[in-house]
C-alpha cells in the first residue's frame, strides 16, 4: 500500500496544506496541482516577456521549505507547476534547494509545433464548434496537449524527489505513482480507471476532506485546521479515501460523492491520455472514520487521440461596481444601471455584452432568486466586454460619475475606474496521441 496525498487543487491554494501533509504523518507521495486553462495563458503570456518565468513561482520556495521533510521522510513530490517552462522551474528548484534531485516531463507544449500541426492537414478544429484553428491562429497565446501518468511514471523511475511537469491531466498526478510503484501497463484498463478515479477524488484538495461540501457543511470541523486528502492505493486498484488524523475536515462517502461529481460530463465515458474510466462502476464504502474506501472500478482502452487545450486572445473587458444603501438599495442600484446602458448607448459604443448583476439579491441565483424585504445594501457590478479596447476604455469612465449625477448614497468606489483586461478564450481540440513525443530531463 502507498499513501499519496495531494496538497494544491489550483494556483493559489492553501500555502500551508503541503507543508502539513509532510509534517503531521506519513505518505509516500506530495502531488500538488497547479494549472487550468486560464492559468496556461497567463504564464504562456510571462514567459514571452521574460525566457526564465512561465511556472507557477510559489512552488520552488515550497520546495525549499520542506527540502528537509522531503529527504528525511522519503516523500516524493510530483507537481505540474511547470507550466509552460518546466526547466525553468526545476532550475529555480535546484537554485534554492540544490540538495534535491529533481526530473522534468517535457512535450506537452506544443505552441511551437502548431503552423507545421497546420501545415501537414491538422487543422486542429474546436471540439465545440468545429471552426478550424486557422480562423483565430494569428491570436493563439498557447497550446499545450493534456499528457498522461505514464510520463511522469518513467520521470519517478529516475528517482528524483521532485517531479515537475506541465500540462498533464489532474488525475496523472496520482495515477504515476501507482503505475511506477505497481507496474501497471498500458491495457491495465481497470487498473488505470481506479487510479484515475482516485486521482479525480483528490485533485481538487480539500474539497474532497469536506471543504466546499454541502452535506452538513455547518457542521464540519475545524474549517481552520483542515486536512487534505490522501489516498491508500493497493495494487489491486482499490483504496482508501483519508486524511491524516487530528485534522480537521471530514471524509465520508457523500463527501467523496460530491466531489465525483465535480467537472463530470458522461459518468460512463471519462476520457484521459490514459484509459476511459466508467464512474457508474465505482462502490463506496464508510470503513471507518474519515476513512472511505473504493472498490468495483471498470476502465476500457484509451482512445487514439490526445486533447490539446489551446487560449487566444479574444477582446476586451472592464468590470466595476457601486454599492448602494437602505432605503430602496435595490431600485438605487436598478436605476444606476439603466443610466448607464442609456449613456454608453448615446455615445455609440459597441459591445458584445453588457452585463449586470446585484450582489445581495440575484448575482448567484439570477431570475430564480427569491423577492426580499427592502435589505440594508446591495452591490452594482457592471460590465462589457468587446473587440474595441477604445470603447471598453470609455465605459469605465461611467460609473464613477453616478456618484454624484446618479441615485443617492453610491459609495465603494474607492478604486476608481475599473482596469481593463483582455479576454482570453478557450480553443479545446484533438491530435493524433503519436504527434506528442514526451522526454525526462533530469536535474541531479
Amino acid at each position: 500500500m502507498i499513501r499519496i496525498a495531494n496538497g494544491q487543487g489550483f494556483w493559489g491554494d492553501w500555502l500551508e496544506a503541503p507543508v502539513r501533509l509532510v509534517e503531521q504523518g506519513p505518505i509516500d507521495y506530495l502531488c500538488l496541482d497547479y494549472l487550468a486553462e486560464i492559468t496556461m495563458s497567463i504564464l504562456q503570456k510571462q514567459k514571452l516577456e521574460n525566457p526564465e518565468l512561465g511556472y507557477a513561482r510559489d512552488f520552488p520556495p515550497l520546495m525549499a521549505r520542506i527540502a528537509k521533510q522531503i529527504r528525511d521522510r522519503g516523500v516524493t513530490v510530483i507537481a505540474n507547476a511547470g507550466g509552460v517552462n518546466p526547466a525553468a522551474c526545476a532550475r529555480e528548484v535546484k537554485r534554492l534547494a540544490p540538495e534535491l534531485k529533481v526530473a522534468v516531463v517535457h512535450g506537452d507544449d506544443v505552441y511551437a509545433r502548431l503552423d507545421d500541426f497546420l501545415a501537414r492537414g491538422l487543422p486542429l478544429n474546436n471540439l465545440d464548434t468545429g471552426a478550424p484553428l486557422a480562423s483565430v491562429r494569428d491570436r493563439v497565446l498557447s497550446a499545450n496537449a493534456y499528457i498522461g501518468a505514464f510520463p511522469l511514471a518513467e520521470a519517478l523511475a529516475t528517482g528524483a524527489q521532485v517531479i515537475i511537469a506541465g500540462r498533464c491531466t489532474d488525475t496523472a498526478l496520482t495515477l504515476a505513482p501507482m503505475i511506477h510503484r505497481y507496474g501497471w501497463k498500458e491495457d491495465d484498463h481497470h487498473l488505470l480507471a481506479a487510479g484515475t478515479i482516485a486521482g479525480h477524488i483528490i485533485e481538487c484538495g480539500a474539497q474532497a476532506t469536506g471543504g466546499n461540501c454541502q452535506v452538513d457543511w455547518q457542521t464540519i470541523p475545524d474549517f481552520a485546521n483542515i486536512g487534505y486528502p490522501i489516498v491508500e492505493a493497493e495494487p489491486d486498484g482499490t483504496f482508501t479515501v483519508t486524511k491524516h488524523p487530528g485534522t480537521g475536515g471530514r471524509v465520508t462517502s457523500d463527501v467523496v460523492k460530491e466531489q465525483l461529481l465535480y467537472e463530470l460530463g458522461d459518468p460512463q465515458n471519462y476520457i484521459t491520455p490514459d484509459c476511459i474510466a466508467d464512474f457508474t462502476t465505482v462502490q463506496l464504502k464508510d470503513c471507518g472514520r474519515d476513512r472511505v474506501r473504493v472498490t468495483g472500478i471498470q476502465g476500457r482502452p484509451r482512445t487514439p487521440y490526445l486533447k490539446v487545450s489551446l487560449s487566444y486572445s479574444w477582446g476586451y473587458k472592464a468590470i466595476g461596481s457601486l454599492v448602494y444603501s437602505w432605503p430602496e438599495a435595490y431600485g438605487k442600484a436598478r436605476l444606476a444601471e439603466r443610466i448607464v446602458r442609456e449613456r454608453l448607448s448615446q455615445l455609440g459604443l459597441e459591445f458584445e455584452e453588457i452585463w449586470a448583476e446585484i450582489l445581495g439579491f440575484n448575482a448567484c441565483h439570477g431570475p430564480a432568486a427569491l423577492p426580499f424585504p427592502d435589505v440594508p445594501e446591495v452591490q452594482l457590478r457592471i460590465g462589457v466586454r468587446g473587440q474595441s479596447r477604445k470603447d471598453v476604455d470609455r465605459f469605465t469612465r461611467e460609473l464613477i460619475p453616478l456618484v454624484l449625477s446618479g441615485p443617492p448614497t453610491a459609495t465603494g468606489f474607492g478604486d476608481g475606474r475599473p482596469p481593463v483586461r483582455e479576454v482570453v478564450a478557450y480553443w479545446p481540440a484533438l491530435v493524433p496521441r503519436e504527434e506528442i513525443r514526451t522526454h525526462v530531463e533530469v536535474f541531479a
